[in-house]
């Protein structure tokens, strides 16, 4: 995939995410009307109440993750925010370290590398977020770490294979944007740790 289908690509998922957030929004406005109409609100409400929080949490994520990258910055209560709403139900904590505002391209190769973490980390566990002087690490740890290597030689290869799933499309397009961006992700694995360097 190159560069330049990179970026068409991002201009899709900005799309999708911008038109999908509207009508969620929209149904969320709409609970919350049926909540101050004195009714009492029963288990199918809070169902859909939760299912849409979710909804949204994901769509934020993925805006950034997936989405065009831009030259603007996104602050730290923005990006936690984001990192909050998507992880309440996970059994996975992310702790996002940068105190101040980071560019928005930086943003979204640290939310691809989360999803890389935590396609290793499905029992749960902590993953640290951390940048210094332009340098990125995420540290998971867990109990129970469960990789599948060839998934994570495509972050050295940059050559994801033919059967490459949605799910794993994290795995192929980080070291490209992180390329693009004139970085190497670079990962080391052991029993219960996985940190990724970008």
């Amino acid at each position: 995939m190159g560069h330049t289908n990179v970026n068409l690509a991002a201009l899709i998922g900005s799309r999708i995410c911008h038109d999908l957030i509207s009508p969620i929004g929209a149904i969320n406005n709409g609970l919350e009307l049926l909540g101050m109409s004195g009714g009492t609100p029963g288990p199918e409400i809070d169902l859909i109440q939760e299912s849409v929080g979710n909804a949204s949490a994901r769509i934020r994520f993925f805006r950034i993750a997936f989405g065009a990258a831009g030259e603007q910055m996104m602050g730290r209560a923005e990006v936690i925010s984001i990192l909050d709403d998507l992880m309440e139900a996970s059994r996975l904590d992310v702790a996002w370290g940068p105190m101040d505002a980071q560019p928005r391209a930086s943003v979204r190769m640290s939310f691809l590398a989360l999803q890389c973490l935590e396609n290793a980390m499905p029992y749960g566990g902590r993953i640290e977020i951390s940048q210094h002087e332009g340098s990125w690490l995420l540290h998971g740890r867990a109990d129970k770490l469960n990789i599948d290597q060839p998934l994570w030689d495509i972050l050295a290869t940059r050559e994801p294979p033919k059967d490459l799933r949605p799910a794993q499309v994290q795995f192929a397009l980080l070291p490209l944007i992180a390329g693009d961006d004139g970085r190497r992700v670079v990962t080391e694995i052991n029993d219960d740790e996985v940190k990724l360097r970008f």
